[in-house]
């Protein structure tokens, strides 16, 4: 009987490779790079382990924890940047903001457009992407409100020291909103209107990981983690010399990169579903996933940016370029999901848009960040 190794698993081998590298202290490039690749299996393990958790704790308790993981590669990768101080909020706050530019331009474009070249039409439910949109745009409106209120006193006057203080005060009490919001939206969709947010298969099992028993994916799970963290602690500690090697800005470090290592894993999860004609499946990871990252993940850096020895208040306030990515992505997706159908012209067309901003990005003036 032959083994069939899934081709995710073989981009473990990355994972001693990065190891290694840094033992021998070869250029931080490399580190950077092998990291890099190791943190897509480890990502992909996390979701799959947390899912076969979720199997079999029933619809409640697997909903809460497919919540709660469903970005914690990108949260484990953000903490570590928060360790090493102020130098790197404007690349933690790039992440943030291309987690959704890149859920909603480049995993639902590639998901949409992979489908479309298998299937001349797709359906999705319209009533629950109507939804989804409508909650990420109330989300993201609070996220953007400390970068409105920053340009809004720089357009009259030069912002004083306690001016800039408000904007971190501003932006831990918007936080704590954000946070009540996402205990809301979990109600929510786990109990008063689970029908309504489930995820329709058309009768296909929606699980795509292994079948693991609870034991085997809770140790998978704690591995894996570590193995996030670590590799994380790699990518972070090599990250600003590559990028300086490069040539990369810290915006589109933030916003390009580390978004799209994060959630690797997850967005070829969405194209797959796609491609086996479970729209349903990929339109909530893509939406889903961005309001977790308004929701959840922007309060929880704020908030841990206030524990001692992490330096100042990580606060809201994001460059323009920023600010009109996330509303402009925010726009289309409500635009493509209005009528529930897609084809592959529209996630053509998706992707186009994500890399127009990311050209932008990349050729954003150190004045601008």
């Amino acid at each position: 009987m032959r083994l069939r190794i899934p081709p995710l698993y073989w981009l473990l081998l990355a994972v001693p490779a990065a190891v290694v590298l840094r033992l021998l202290h070869v250029p931080d490039l490399w580190v950077f790079v092998a990291s890099c690749v190791a943190m897509i299996p480890l990502a992909g393990l996390m979701g799959r382990a947390t899912e076969a958790l979720a199997d079999s704790m029933g619809a409640a308790t697997g909903g809460l924890l497919n919540a709660t993981f469903g970005n914690a590669a990108e949260l484990i990768i953000a903490l570590m940047m928060l360790r090493r101080g102020e130098a790197m909020h404007p690349m933690i706050k790039a992440s943030l903001t291309g987690s959704i530019i890149g859920n909603v331009l480049l995993v639902l474009g590639a998901a949409i457009f992979a489908g479309g070249l298998f299937h001349k039409r797709q359906t999705f439910n319209r009533t629950a992407a109507g939804l989804g949109t409508t909650l990420l745009a109330l989300a993201t409106l609070g996220l953007l409100v400390p970068t409105l209120y920053y340009y809004v006193f720089r357009a009259g006057a030069h912002l004083n020291e306690g001016e800039l203080e408000n904007i971190e005060s501003l932006s831990l009490e918007i936080a704590g909103i954000l946070a009540v919001a996402y205990g809301l939206s979990l109600l929510f969709s786990l109990h008063t209107h689970q029908q309504i947010c489930a995820v329709s298969d058309k009768g296909a099992a929606a699980k795509h990981g292994p079948d693991w028993g609870r034991r085997t994916a809770l140790v998978v799970l704690v591995a894996a983690t570590a193995g996030v963290a670590a590799m994380s602690e790699f990518l972070v500690g090599a990250l600003e010399p590559a990028a300086h090697v490069l040539g990369w800005n810290d915006v589109f470090v933030g916003v390009i990169v580390v978004a799209v290592v994060g959630n690797a894993a997850e967005h070829s999860t969405a194209v797959t579903a796609a491609v086996k004609n479970r729209m349903d499946l990929s339109v909530t990871i893509a939406v889903g996933s961005s309001l977790q990252v308004a929701l959840f993940v922007a309060p929880v850096l704020v908030f841990a940016s206030l524990v001692p020895g992490m330096g100042p208040p990580l606060d809201l306030h994001f460059t323009p370029m920023e600010v009109i990515a996330v509303a402009a992505s925010v726009g289309v997706l409500a635009l493509v999901s209005h009528d529930g159908e897609s084809h592959w012209l529209e996630g053509a067309l998706l992707l186009a848009v994500y890399l127009i901003f990311a050209l932008a990005f990349y050729h954003l003036p150190p004045a601008a960040q």
